[in-house]
C-alpha cells in the first residue's frame, strides 16, 4: 500500500510540474504574446497614437497608421479611420504638408492628392521653390548642402550642372528641407550631414554623402511630406537609414506595417535590427506585435527573438486554473525573465526526477537473494540522471525555432564598374557556405549529452557494485553481467548514426557527415574512456582481492624463471 500511495504521489506531482513547465512562457530563442501582452499594458496602442497624429495635424502619418492597423484588423480601426476621414476632407492640406505652414505657404495653399515627395520634387517648378527655400535658411548644414551642387566629380549621381542633373538636385531639395524644418535627428542631421558635406566640399569623396541622398530619395518615392517626416526623425546616423531604405524597399504591401513599427516605438535602429536578424520573418511578427501597443513592440525589439503564438496554448489557457497560472507566469516572464526561464527548467527537472521515483515504487520487491545487492541511496542518483536526460528531451521537443538556421542575409554584391584607364580582370566571386548550421550544432550536443549521460550511469553502477555485500569474485561475475550497459553508448552511438542517414535519405534534414557519425564517434570516445580509466582498474583491484581472500595468490618467488611444457 505504502508503494503505490507513493507511486501516485510522485506521479500526479511529477505530471503537475510538467504541465506548469509547459505553461511558463518563457523561451530561449522566442517571446510568447501574452509577455508582450504585459509589456503592453499601460502604453499607447496604435490607434490612439493615431487619433493623436491626428488630432495633431499630422494626417499622413495617420494614414499609415491606420492602414496598419486595418491590416491586422485591430480594435478602434474604424473610429480612426472615421476621424482621419473627416480631418482630411476639412484639411486636404495636413494629409500632406501635416499641418506645416512654411512648406503651405512655399507650394501653395491648394487641395492636393498625396503623392510621394520624390515625385513631387521632380517637378521643375517645386524643385525651384524649394531651392529658392534652402537659399534663404541660416541653417550652416542647409548653406553647406547647397554648395555641393558644384560638384562636378559625383559618384552615384550625375553632377547638378549636367544635363541629367535633376536627380541630384531633387536629393539635395528633400534632404534640405529635412534638415531646414528639424525633422533629421541630431546625429543625422547636424553631426553626420555637415561632416559629410564638408568633406565633399573640400575635394574628398562624395560617395557617402551621395548614398545618403540616394536613401533619403528613396524613402521619398514611398512617403509623402509628412510620412517621411515622421518616419526619418529620430533615424540616429546614416547605416540605419540605409538600413531601413533597403528594407522599406522590399516591404512591399507591409510598408505601413515598417512606418508603423519605426514610428509607434520611437527606436529605427532596433526595428533596423531586427528585421537584420530575421528578414524572413521580421515584418510579419512585427505586425502582429502592434496590437499589443508601443510597449509590447518595445518589448519584441528587445528580446530580439521570434514570436510565438500557439494555437494549442491559446485554447488551453482560455480554462482555469491553467489560464491563472499562465498570465501570472508571463507577468514574470516580462519582469524577471532569467529567473521564469530558470524556474521552468526547474520545474522539468522536479518532474522528471518525481515520474523517476514514481517508476521505483512499482518495481517489485527484491527476493532473498538479491537482497545483498541492494545499496541505499543509489536509486537518487539513477533517478537524477533520468530527470537530466527527461530535461533534455523536453526542451527539445518544447522549445520554438530552437532547431531553425539562422535568417542574417548577407550583404549583396555591389558591383562599381571600372572605367577605361582602370580594367581588371573579370572574375568570379564564390559564395562559401559553412558547414555549421544550427541543426547541425544542436544535433551535436544532443548526442554528447546522451553519451555524457549513459557515461555517468555506468559509473553509477560501478560505485554500486563495489559497494555490494559480495565477495570480490562476485562482483567480478557481476561486472560481466553489465557488460551491455557499459556498452550501451557503443549501441546509441550506432543508433543515432543510422537514424540520421535514414532521415537524411528521406529528405527530412539536409545531408550532414559531422551531425550523421558523431553520434559513433561520441559513443566510442566515451566507452574507451570509461573502460580504459574506470572498469580496468576496478576489475584489477577486485582480482587482487579475490585471490587475496583466497589465501593462493599467483605470484613467484625472486630468484625462480617460469617454466614452459613442451610438447612431447
Amino acid at each position: 500500500m505504502k508503494r503505490w500511495l507513493g507511486f501516485l504521489v510522485c506521479g500526479i506531482f511529477g505530471l503537475g510540474l510538467l504541465i506548469c513547465g509547459l505553461l511558463v512562457p518563457a523561451h530561449l530563442r522566442a517571446v510568447e504574446g501574452s509577455v508582450l501582452q504585459r509589456a503592453g499594458g499601460n502604453t499607447p496602442s496604435l490607434v490612439e497614437q493615431g487619433l493623436a497624429l491626428v488630432n495633431d495635424r499630422r494626417l499622413g502619418a495617420a494614414q499609415s497608421f491606420q492602414e496598419a492597423a486595418q491590416a491586422e484588423k485591430l480594435p478602434g480601426e474604424e473610429q480612426l479611420r472615421q476621424a482621419l476621414t473627416r480631418s482630411a476632407r476639412q484639411h486636404p492640406d495636413w494629409l500632406v504638408w501635416g499641418g506645416d505652414p512654411d512648406l503651405e505657404r512655399l507650394f501653395g495653399p491648394g487641395p492636393r492628392q498625396p503623392e510621394p515627395l520624390t515625385d513631387f520634387m521632380v517637378e521643375q517648378t517645386n524643385r525651384d521653390l524649394a531651392l529658392q527655400f534652402l537659399r534663404d535658411s541660416s541653417q550652416p548644414a542647409v548653406k553647406e548642402l547647397l554648395q555641393t551642387r558644384a560638384l562636378t566629380r559625383t559618384v552615384l549621381f550625375p553632377p547638378s550642372q549636367s544635363a541629367a542633373g535633376q536627380a541630384f538636385d531633387t536629393a539635395v531639395s528633400v534632404c534640405g528641407l529635412l534638415s531646414a524644418q528639424g525633422h533629421l535627428a541630431a546625429g543625422l542631421g547636424g553631426t553626420n550631414l555637415l561632416a559629410l558635406v564638408a568633406r565633399a566640399n573640400r575635394g574628398e569623396s562624395s560617395r557617402p554623402l551621395e548614398q545618403m541622398l540616394m536613401d533619403l530619395m528613396s524613402l521619398g518615392r514611398r512617403f509623402n511630406w509628412d510620412q517621411l517626416a515622421a518616419f526619418v526623425s529620430r533615424i540616429p546616423d546614416p547605416v540605419v537609414l540605409r538600413q531601413l531604405a533597403d528594407q522599406a524597399r522590399n516591404a512591399g504591401g507591409q510598408l505601413p506595417v515598417l512606418f508603423s513599427s519605426v514610428v509607434l516605438s520611437g527606436r529605427p535602429a532596433a526595428v533596423a535590427n531586427y528585421l537584420a536578424d530575421f528578414p524572413k520573418t521580421g515584418l510579419r511578427d512585427l505586425a502582429a506585435s502592434l496590437q499589443y501597443g508601443a510597449g509590447g513592440l518595445s518589448q519584441l525589439l528587445r528580446s530580439d527573438c521570434r514570436l510565438d503564438q500557439s494555437r494549442f496554448w491559446r485554447l488551453v489557457t482560455a480554462y482555469n486554473p491553467f489560464g491563472a497560472f499562465y498570465y501570472f507566469a508571463a507577468d514574470y516572464c516580462y519582469r524577471l525573465p532569467a529567473w521564469a526561464l530558470a524556474a521552468k527548467w526547474l520545474f522539468y527537472l522536479l518532474s522528471g526526477f518525481l515520474l523517476a521515483a514514481a517508476l521505483h515504487f512499482v518495481r517489485p520487491a527484491v527476493s532473498s537473494l538479491e537482497r545483498p545487492l541492494q545499496v541505499r541511496g543509489f536509486h537518487v542518483a539513477r533517478e537524477v540522471l533520468f530527470a537530466l536526460g527527461f530535461l533534455l528531451v523536453v526542451l527539445l521537443l518544447s522549445e520554438p525555432f530552437l532547431a531553425q538556421e539562422r535568417q542574417k542575409e548577407e550583404v549583396p554584391l555591389r558591383l562599381h564598374l571600372p572605367t577605361a584607364g582602370a580594367v581588371i580582370p573579370a572574375g568570379f566571386v564564390r559564395a562559401h557556405p559553412s558547414f555549421m548550421n544550427n541543426l547541425i550544432l544542436l544535433t551535436l550536443l544532443l548526442f554528447f549529452v546522451l553519451q555524457g549521460l549513459i557515461y555517468v550511469a555506468c559509473l553509477v553502477k560501478l560505485a554500486e557494485i563495489r559497494r555490494q555485500r559480495v565477495p570480490p569474485r562476485m562482483k567480478l561475475k557481476l561486472l560481466e553481467n553489465e557488460e551491455h550497459l557499459f556498452d550501451a553508448g557503443l549501441y546509441l552511438g550506432f543508433v543515432g548514426t543510422i537514424v540520421s542517414l535514414i532521415l537524411v535519405s528521406l529528405g527530412v534534414i539536409k545531408f550532414s557527415l559531422m551531425a550523421a557519425y558523431s553520434s559513433t564517434s561520441f559513443g566510442i570516445i566515451f566507452v574507451c574512456v570509461f573502460k580504459i580509466f574506470h572498469l580496468r582498474p576496478a576489475r584489477r583491484r577486485l582480482l587482487l582481492e579475490a585471490e587475496a581472500e583466497s589465501g593462493r595468490p599467483e605470484t613467484l618467488e625472486p630468484g625462480v624463471a617460469p617454466t614452459f611444457a613442451t610438447p612431447s
